[in-house]
């Protein structure tokens, strides 16, 4: 996370002090870094460049429109997996063209609304879906395009809720049933079947799980091929890992050393799906300590930030680096690894206000000395943060700012309680 650093003592977001962030906006917020967000799709676009894919960012990982068209005026295409992220996308200014409509369950609503806007194209899950799709598209009168999810029965090696490319999943469609559903609608007069789609979870943080699932899919095309059915389209999904500082990941050359050699001479079109890659560690959740608790074994560090604004360690026990804005001398981090035990630091749970015992930060950490008032950083926040907060507890949603150099820019304003029910009035 290079755009956030120690200097003289102090986490900075560019060229802001992360202090004076929290004083003029409060906490909890997230901190986004432009340059951050800018960087790491510039490394993905440079490292697969041989292929010209469209990479179309993953609205789920991190949906604030303010960084969506940031986003889309530097070339990205978008990743939407609801009737409500294809409105977020066109609300950022993105050309419907450049939409491709993913997700297990769309509604008929969602879908018929998606191709009177004009999007691009929709990534198929089931045999189901594409009946539905094939009526609505003759419906309303306009040829769509298609790609089938195809689950390659590979293994990611990730969390079991993240994990989405096995044989028999909620996702995607198996090898044997995809070649059926490509033959069957090869020709169709309102679906153009001719594109192939995986996503094998996320993250995944080596390149191997791709070039097997690569390798299945690209023997399935060449079958489908021979047969006389075209395919001229192969969206390689995301789930490339970030790093978190726990958990090394290839980068994005290493993923492209070993992937791109394999669609020479193909004649394919490619489109990449990556959201967390690029937003992980393009900010971190700013937190404030309310309270110290001293337990008879355990020590709580008591802060603003919870499991509703930051519910990845709560579902998935996922780790994010923890530490102090402020740390005091001797004490800023060489690394963001969970085995830093710098000597004077003490051993604690970072757990937040909401009232369930799964509603934690961090457990077993060792952090320099903090009381009440301390600012704390939560990094790699980007990707699957604020987008996944709720109101639990009554609770306002955080505040979301974006740094660029030494200006700072409210993005998000943070709820109110008038907010808690405006939904609710007047009815």
């Amino acid at each position: 996370m290079e755009s956030f650093e120690y200097r003289g003592g102090v986490l900075h977001c560019e060229e802001v002090a992360l202090p004076v962030l929290a004083a003029e906006f409060g906490t909890p917020t997230y901190v986004y870094s432009r340059r951050a967000l800018i960087e790491r799709y510039d490394a993905l676009a440079e490292a697969f460049a041989p292929l010209n894919p469209k990479l179309c960012f993953a609205v789920k990982s991190c949906h604030n429109t303010h960084i969506l068209r940031l986003l889309g005026e530097h070339g990205a295409a978008f990743d939407v997996v609801s009737g409500g992220e294809v409105f977020r996308a066109i609300t950022a200014g993105a050309d419907p063209g450049d939409i491709v409509f993913a997700g297990v369950g769309k509604t008929d609503s969602e879908i018929a609304a998606a191709i009177e806007a004009g999007v691009g194209c929709f990534n198929v899950e089931s045999e189901a879906e594409l009946a539905v799709l094939a009526g609505l598209a003759e419906q309303g009168g306009k040829v769509v395009q298609v790609a089938l999810r195809v689950n390659p029965d590979v293994d990611a090696h990730t969390h079991p809720y993240t994990t989405t490319g096995k044989q028999e999943n909620k996702f995607g469609i198996d090898l044997d049933c995809a070649r059926e559903l490509f033959k069957h609608y090869s020709g169709h007069s309102w679906v153009r079947v001719s594109g192939v789609h995986m996503h094998l979870g996320s993250p995944v943080n080596t390149v191997d799980p791709y070039v097997q699932a690569i390798g299945k899919l690209l023997g399935m095309i060449d079958e489908l091929r021979a047969a006389g059915v075209g395919i001229d389209l192969f969206n390689l999904g995301g789930g490339w890992g970030a790093g978190d500082g726990e958990t090394p990941s290839a980068n994005p050359a290493e993923y492209a050393r070993s992937i791109v050699p394999l669609f020479k001479g193909r004649d394919l079109r490619i489109h990449l799906e990556p959201g967390r890659s690029i937003a992980a560690n393009s900010a971190v959740l700013l937190e404030r300590t309310i309270y110290i608790k001293e337990g008879c074994v355990r020590r709580f560090v008591i802060g603003d930030a919870a499991m509703t604004d930051l519910i990845r360690p709560a579902l998935y026990q996922a780790y994010h680096f923890l530490w102090p804005v402020e740390p005091g001398d001797g004490f800023v981090p060489p690394h963001h690894r969970s085995d830093l035990k710098l000597p004077g630091c003490v051993e604690v749970d970072v757990v937040g206000p909401v009232c369930e015992s799964g509603d934690f930060l961090a457990k077993g950490r060792w952090l320099p000395p903090v009381k009440r008032g301390d600012l704390l950083a939560v990094f790699s926040a980007g990707a699957y943060g604020a987008v996944m907060s709720s109101q639990y507890n009554s609770r306002p949603r955080a505040a979301e700012v974006l740094v660029d150099g030494d200006t700072l820019r409210l993005i998000r304003r943070r709820e109110t309680y008038d907010d808690l029910i405006a939904a609710e009035e007047g009815l």
